[in-house]
């Protein structure tokens, strides 16, 4: 009862900053990167972060270091949203959110490795998530995709408090049911797609350090392999990698090769899924073994992924130049 009485708060929440948004201009005007060629109202997934801060309060108060970190990142994402800001004030906040995480997971105690690679984890994701968020549904389905994999875990293992994951995936779907749709009512914006980034990343971090297994990671793996060949693509034909584009896999399928966007959106989330639920049952076997699982997927999915992208230029981006 109490999760359908929050969903409906957060769709309420969702239809009152709609107003909000409407009356201070808070739109998304189509440009060289997007996949919409309507004005369309931006900063929907602020509820992400209003899920979290009700969690928060509901919890008295728990992870207040990660909480704060949050907060700082959603205020600077939605400033940025609303009007441009430079990159270097930008980074210096995330750098500093990302710290105050890694200070919630207890990470200063442990070997300095530990929060090297927590920094480049949590800085690769936010902004994978932020260059993979052009259709509409697809910031909606992979993350349903990863906290439900991340809920399944944490039903046998119990790495951290259920309501922590399922607040966040309430207000997920509260956004998705505005966002997934032919005719989206609102986008995540930045405030969305790197504030649902820090709480799964939060989430991960936890089920990470609690088994010790990393490949739990790869519950990320099929935005990574769009994120990285397409950073790998672009730096081949050394253009600007933080220049608004068009050129992830999931775009030419829209835009090229006109697949139905919210089928594309879907059909990531549920390729996630399998994937996670094959990755959990890996992790039953030895590390060896698990190394072994990680190179032949992440090879698989990369020979899958290079030889879709290369038809797709081949047959409809060079026949339309």
């Amino acid at each position: 009862m109490l999760y359908i009485l929050l969903l409906i708060a957060f769709i309420l929440f969702e239809l009152i900053y709609f107003r909000v948004a409407d009356r201070f201009n808070i739109v998304d005007k189509p440009n060289e990167r997007s996949s919409h060629s309507v004005i369309t109202l931006r900063g929907g997934g602020v509820v992400f972060y209003f899920a979290a801060l009700v969690y928060f309060l509901w919890s008295g108060f728990n992870y207040p270091w990660f909480f704060l970190g949050l907060s700082l990142m959603t205020v600077v994402s939605f400033a940025d949203d609303i009007m441009t800001l430079s990159n270097r004030f930008r980074l210096v906040v995330h750098f500093f959110s990302v710290l105050l995480m890694t200070y919630e997971l207890g990470l200063f105690t442990m070997p300095w490795f530990y929060l090297l690679i927590t920094f480049i984890l949590v800085v690769g994701v936010i902004n994978a998530y932020n260059f993979m968020d052009g259709i509409n549904g697809i910031t909606a389905a992979y993350s349903l995709a990863v906290g439900g994999l991340l809920l399944l875990v944490n039903h046998s293992i119990h790495f951290m408090d259920t309501d922590f994951l399922s607040f966040a995936m309430l207000g997920v779907l509260a956004f998705a049911y505005f966002n997934f749709r032919v005719k989206a009512k609102c986008f995540a914006g930045d405030v969305g797609s790197v504030a649902i980034a820090f709480i799964l990343l939060f989430a991960l971090a936890k089920l990470i350090l609690h088994t010790g297994n990393f490949l739990y990671v790869l519950f990320l793996v099929v935005y990574g392999i769009d994120t990285v060949w397409t950073i790998v693509r672009r730096l081949y034909l050394r253009e600007n990698i933080f220049k608004a584009h068009r050129s992830h896999l999931y775009q030419y399928l829209a835009n090229e090769v006109g697949v139905h966007k919210l089928w594309i959106s879907a059909s990531y989330g549920i390729l996630q899924v399998l994937l996670g639920m094959l990755i959990i049952y890996m992790t039953s076997y030895n590390v060896s073994t698990q190394i072994t699982f990680s190179v032949v997927l992440l090879l698989v999915l990369s020979g899958a992924y290079l030889w879709a992208k290369q038809f797709i230029l081949r047959k409809y981006v060079r026949e339309n130049t």
